[in-house]
């Protein structure tokens, strides 16, 4: 009796029925789709598959490992996107785990033979095969861009010092709008805000500085400490916002000369908030405006008219006759507008540019959601180093981007350094600082409620989380009494809010 042979169909498909050979097509193919290399490995091609296969199996733990990771702790997901080191890695890893992939296709294709499929299947495998291309390959291609843009931005962006801790619970952050340009000798932050934010719930209070605050002190410690023991109080001219040119002036007393300026306004703004100021972030004019640009516009709703003047008399700092309006209501901002509304003086009160000022910063932390950054994430990277300059070291953003989460979950309170509580010539550095602890506890007992309210069930977690959404305190009898910041918000929204 004759022996009946086994003809293998993975490798000799013409010896095997035609549904055999379709089923075997698209077997090959789901095999390199999820284990690249393990169809040469299956035709004896070890050297290739070796290799083939490190890489796939390395990708794969990687990949499980930092799921395991960010499951344990979410911000272990922004370190992955904002460590140089790992984004440098990861720029050069994808690329090749791209054409590892799609070398060991192309040959998948090659084995199967395309020939031996019935007429109905090939067009389908075809289909599949260019499908799979566009899927995997293409997102592989725009994930390395996006990468190297992240890497450059990261170190472009952001600096290489010691990470500081949170003192009292608190990270302090001064935020200067700088008016650097054409036309201009040296640098007058035209805005200063110092953002307070707690660490752990991520509570934030945003202190207004009138620029032309007088006879500012400085912090102990400080090099212009020695230069002005009694603070700053040349005369009408020695401002806060001229703080900063003083520190270039004297920039060989400190650590960092170049970063005198920006260290010399954060030692004043310690000294006049009683706030230890941890970092600085500076945004340029033009560069805001390229920023509000790549994000899109703003949008905010204004409650009255603000002019829009021309060019700027560098000789005196005063602007030429208006040329148009920015009108009441719900407005879309693009950058020119944007930085007009920030910035214009005619027609209104520093109080009110404050306010204004904020309501621009309350709508760019909106506007930056996570659907804004990726589909304009190529423009605002390109923006922002440009745009914003920082002392904040790399190895820390993880931690804010998680914290910077946290902000936008809670409710922004403000503080404005203005009259009628302080009065910027003449300024009660003592009732400064009182008026900013008690802002800031009041804001921490907010935030402990919150938390409460958030533990408690849900018919009365919902209850609590409302009364303090709307400024209003609980009361044992369950009516909401007005709280003093209610007239001041009340006024604050008359001229913006961000909808």
């Amino acid at each position: 009796m004759a022996e009946t042979r086994y003809i293998d169909p993975i490798h000799f498909p013409s010896y095997a029925s035609q549904p055999t050979r379709d089923v075997r097509a698209w077997l090959l193919l789901l095999v390199t789709i999820l284990l690249p290399g393990g169809v040469q490995l299956l035709f004896r091609s070890r050297r290739w598959a070796r290799i083939s296969l490190s890489i796939t199996a390395l990708s794969w733990l990687l990949l499980i490992v930092a799921v395991i990771a960010i499951l344990i702790n979410r911000t272990f997901a922004f370190t992955i996107g904002t460590n140089p080191i790992i984004l440098t890695f990861l720029t050069i890893w994808v690329p090749i785990v791209g054409l590892n992939w799609f070398v060991c296709l192309v040959d998948t294709i090659r084995r199967i033979r395309l020939v031996t499929l019935s007429k109905k299947a090939r067009p389908r495998f075809l289909a599949a095969f260019c499908a799979l291309v566009l899927i995997v390959v293409g997102p592989l291609a725009w994930g390395t861009n996006m990468l190297n843009s992240q890497r450059g931005l990261v170190s472009e962006l952001f600096a290489s010092g010691k990470v500081a801790k949170p003192v009292d619970g608190r990270y302090n952050i001064l935020l200067l709008g700088s008016d650097a340009g054409k036309g201009r000798t040296g640098i007058r932050p035209d805005s200063l805000s110092l953002v307070s934010i707690d660490a752990e719930t991520g509570k934030t209070v945003i202190i207004g500085l009138p620029r032309n605050m007088q006879n500012v002190p400085f912090a102990e410690g400080s090099p212009l400490a020695s230069v002005y023991p009694q603070g700053f109080n040349c005369g009408s001219e020695c401002l806060l916002n001229a703080v900063f040119q003083q520190g270039e002036k004297y920039k060989d007393r400190f650590e960092d000369p170049e970063r005198a300026g920006e260290q010399a306004t954060m030692d004043a703004v310690s000294a006049v908030t009683g706030l230890e100021v941890q970092y600085y972030a500076m945004i340029n004019l033009k560069g805001f405006e390229n920023l509000i640009d790549s994000l899109g516009g703003i949008t905010i709703v204004s409650g009255k008219r603000v002019p829009i003047s021309s060019k700027v008399d560098p000789t005196t700092g005063k602007h030429g006759p208006v040329k148009g309006w920015i009108e009441p209501g719900e407005q879309k901002l693009d950058g020119f507008n944007a930085l007009w509304y920030a910035r214009s003086r005619e027609f209104s009160s520093d109080y009110e540019r404050m306010i204004r000022q904020r309501c621009v910063q309350e709508a760019m932390v909106k506007q930056l959601d996570p659907a804004t950054v990726l589909t304009r994430y190529q423009d605002i990277a390109k923006a922002t180093p440009g745009a914003l300059s920082t002392d904040i070291p790399s190895s820390q953003v993880d931690s804010f981007v998680d914290l910077a989460l946290k902000v936008k979950s809670q409710k922004i309170e403000s503080l404005d350094l203005t009259p009628p509580r302080v009065t910027p010539s003449q300024p009660d550095f003592a009732e400064a600082r009182r008026l900013v602890a008690e802002k800031i506890d009041a804001a921490s007992r907010d935030a402990e409620k919150q938390t409460e309210a958030l533990a408690m069930p849900a018919g009365v977690g919902a209850g609590v989380s409302a009364g303090i959404g709307t400024g209003a305190s609980v009361t044992a009898s369950g009516a909401g009494d007005t709280t003093p910041d209610e007239g001041e918000e009340a006024d604050a929204r008359a001229i913006c809010y961000v909808p």
